[in-house]
C-alpha cells in the first residue's frame, strides 16, 4: 500500500515538473514571437541574431543595426516588463488566495489598486504629468499610496483579529472608500488631467525602460524566494485552515502578515510603473491550480510563468491587432482572460481548493 502511495505521489510530482518545464518552453516561444511582431515585423532568426550579437559580441553572429535598435530599444524592454509584471502579479494573487483561503481574492480586491489609483490621481491632478520628470513623481505617489493602504488594511485587520474574513472585509471597505476619493478628484479635474488619469488606469507596458526593469526585477527577485519559503505553511493553511495548521506548528498570523506584505509590495511596485493590470493576479493562479493542483511548492512558480505568458500574449495582441493603434494591455487581458477563465471553470468542475 505504501509503495503504491509513493508511486502515485512520484507520478503526480513528475506531472507538475513536466508542466513547469513545458510552461517555460512556451514562455520562451511566446517571448520570441512577441519580439518579432509589431509595426515592423522581424523574422525570429533576426531577433535571435540581434540578441546573440549584443550579449556574445565575440561569437561572430552579425545583426543589422535596424534589427538591433528595434529589438533592444523598442521590443525587449516591453517584453521583459511584461514577463516581470505578469510573474509578480500572478504570484501575489496565488499567495493571497492561499493565506486567505478565498479563490476570489487578489491584491486588487483588497485595496492595493485603489490605493495606487488614488496616489497617481493626486500626483496628476495636482500638477504632475506622465511625461518627463513628472512621470517618476506619479510612480512614487502611486507606490507610496498603495503600500499605505496595504498597511492600513493589515493594521485594521490585526486590531479585529488576524482572520481571513477580517482582511477581506476591511480591504473591500477601504477599496470603496478610496475609490470614492478618486472619483471626486476626477470630478474636479480638468479634461486634460482626467484623460491622463484614465490613461494611467488602463494599464500599459508602453514606455518601459531598462531602468524600470532593473528596479522591478530587484524587488521581484527579493520577494519571490521569501514567498516560496512559506509554501509548506501555505499548504497547511489552505488544506486544513488555521486550526489544523497551528497544530502542525505554523504561526498562521505571522505567515499571513508577512505573505500579504510581500504580495502587496510586489503588486504596488509593478502597477506603479504599468498602471492597473488587474486580471492576471486572479486568473493565472486559477489556471495553474486547475492544471496541477494546489501544492504551493509548484503553484507559486508555475503561476509566475502562466502570468507572464498571459500578459505577453495580451500585450502582443494589443500591439498588433489594429496596428499602429496600441490597445492598453489592461483592457486586452480582460478580453482574453475572462472567456478563457469561464471556459476552464465550466469544463473542470472538480473541487480544487
Amino acid at each position: 500500500m505504501a509503495d503504491q502511495t509513493n508511486e502515485a505521489y512520484s507520478k503526480f510530482t513528475a506531472k507538475r515538473v513536466l508542466f513547469t518545464f513545458a510552461s517555460l518552453a512556451l514562455l520562451a516561444v511566446v517571448a520570441l514571437a512577441a519580439t518579432s511582431l509589431g509595426g515592423a515585423n522581424l523574422r525570429v532568426r533576426d531577433v535571435v541574431h540581434a540578441i546573440i550579437a549584443r550579449i556574445f559580441s565575440s561569437s561572430g553572429v552579425e545583426s543589422s543595426s535596424t534589427a538591433s535598435v528595434i529589438v533592444w530599444h523598442l521590443r525587449l524592454p516591453r517584453i521583459m516588463m511584461g514577463i516581470i509584471a505578469g510573474a509578480g502579479l500572478a504570484i501575489s494573487g496565488a499567495t493571497m488566495q492561499g493565506v486567505l483561503r478565498n479563490p476570489l481574492v487578489s491584491p486588487f480586491t483588497v485595496g492595493v489598486s485603489s490605493g495606487a489609483t488614488l496616489g497617481a490621481s493626486v500626483a496628476i491632478i495636482f500638477g504632475f504629468n506622465l511625461m518627463g520628470s513628472g512621470k517618476y513623481v506619479v510612480i512614487m505617489s502611486a507606490f507610496i499610496s498603495a503600500m499605505g493602504v496595504s498597511f492600513l488594511i493589515l493594521g485594521i485587520g490585526r486590531l479585529r483579529g488576524i482572520t481571513p474574513e477580517s482582511f477581506i472585509l476591511v480591504g473591500i471597505a477601504l477599496m470603496y472608500f478610496f475609490g470614492a476619493i478618486t472619483s471626486f478628484l476626477q470630478y474636479i479635474a480638468t479634461e486634460g488631467e482626467l484623460a491622463e488619469v484614465v490613461h494611467w488606469m488602463f494599464g500599459t507596458l508602453t514606455g518601459s525602460s531598462w531602468e524600470n526593469i532593473v528596479i522591478l526585477l530587484a524587488i521581484t527577485l527579493v520577494c519571490l524566494p521569501l514567498l516560496m519559503k512559506y509554501s509548506w505553511d501555505l499548504n497547511a493553511m489552505a488544506s486544513g485552515g488555521d486550526e489544523i495548521a497551528t497544530t502542525l506548528g505554523v504561526n498562521c498570523g505571522r505567515v499571513r502578515m508577512i505573505s500579504m506584505i510581500l504580495a502587496a509590495l510586489v503588486t504596488a511596485s509593478i502597477i506603479s510603473f504599468t498602471g492597473i493590470i488587474g486580471f492576471v493576479c486572479l486568473v493565472a493562479p486559477h489556471i495553474t491550480r486547475l492544471s496541477i493542483g494546489g501544492d504551493h511548492r509548484f503553484l507559486l512558480p508555475c503561476s509566475c510563468i502562466i502570468g507572464a505568458i498571459l500578459l505577453l500574449v495580451a500585450d502582443t495582441v494589443g500591439r498588433t491587432v489594429i496596428s499602429p493603434t496600441i490597445i492598453p494591455v489592461g483592457i486586452v487581458i480582460s478580453f482574453i482572460g475572462a472567456p478563457f477563465f469561464f471556459y476552464l471553470l465550466m469544463t473542470r468542475r472538480r473541487q480544487y481548493w
